[in-house]
């Protein structure tokens, strides 16, 4: 049964160092359970904030980093190596500074010179790189252990934004989005049934501009209108939040501060 937890911190910064120690604390339980997890990294502001900590934390090594297989929720499609890429940014945090195995790191693909339309050709290359792992699963995804979002104001999660046709998309696992309201306009995302396919989804997310979205996706929004209401894992969706971002939550809703 898939169930939904909900965990509130005072800050940023705690809520940063409270997602960036359960992170490595489920990371460490499936390696001593013998799985090679596999993670789906989010770009934004508080999910690189928590790989900076997780680099930071002595506890990193208890992970074995080179059994941690990478991808990635969404792309800006931007140059290799472009300091806005979520890849980038997640290899200056935490990547580069762990022994990772470069096999296990899935990065979307970059724009090396086609410009909006290689999008395109991105998403599918994506979409055929997940298809190869995931042994015969429907959609084509594998079964990801533990995929992180963040979310916007507005309720877009991953490049997935309201009423846009990514929202309506059930028949792929990854898809080029054109026009995104905020910039760049051009990237990869995986679609909402290729975010459901994961076993826990993480949703983490931090101020007030958030707070109405939290509450209606906690309040059974529909998906197209607000899509962070649409991620959830298949057997836990846990919503990481600070005070700001979780003041309008329902009173019956509402849990203790950690």
């Amino acid at each position: 049964m898939m169930a939904t937890e909900i965990t509130v911190h005072d800050d940023p910064d705690a809520l940063a160092a409270a997602a960036a120690t359960a992170l490595l604390d489920r990371l460490a339980e499936l390696q001593a359970a013998g799985a090679v997890p596999r993670l789906v990294l989010t770009g934004g502001g508080v999910g690189i904030a928590m790989l900076d900590r997780i680099r930071e934390d002595p506890a990193r090594d208890s992970v074995d980093w080179g059994r941690v297989e990478f991808w990635w929720g969404d792309e800006r499609f931007l140059p290799p190596g472009h300091p806005d890429r979520n890849e980038t940014q997640a290899r200056d945090a935490l990547l580069d500074h762990v022994g990772v195995d470069p096999v296990r790191v899935h990065a979307m693909g970059a724009d090396t010179g086609t410009g909006p339309s290689g999008a395109e050709a991105a998403a599918q290359d994506y979409a055929r790189q997940l298809a190869d792992a995931a042994d015969g699963a429907d959609l084509g995804v594998p079964s990801f252990d533990v995929l992180l979002l963040g979310m916007g104001g507005e309720g877009h999660t991953a490049s997935v934004f309201p009423h846009s046709p990514a929202v309506h998309e059930t028949g792929r696992s990854v898809v080029a989005v054109h026009g995104c309201p905020k910039p760049p306009p051009t990237r990869v995302s995986l679609t909402l049934p290729a975010i459901r396919s994961a076993a826990e989804v993480w949703i983490v997310t931090t101020g007030e501009a958030k707070a109405a979205a939290v509450s209606m996706a906690l309040s059974g929004a529909d998906e197209v209108t607000l899509p962070v209401a649409g991620a959830r894992g298949r057997r836990r969706t846990r919503w990481l939040l600070d005070r700001a971002a979780a003041s309008q939550l329902p009173r019956d809703l509402e849990p203790d501060i950690g």
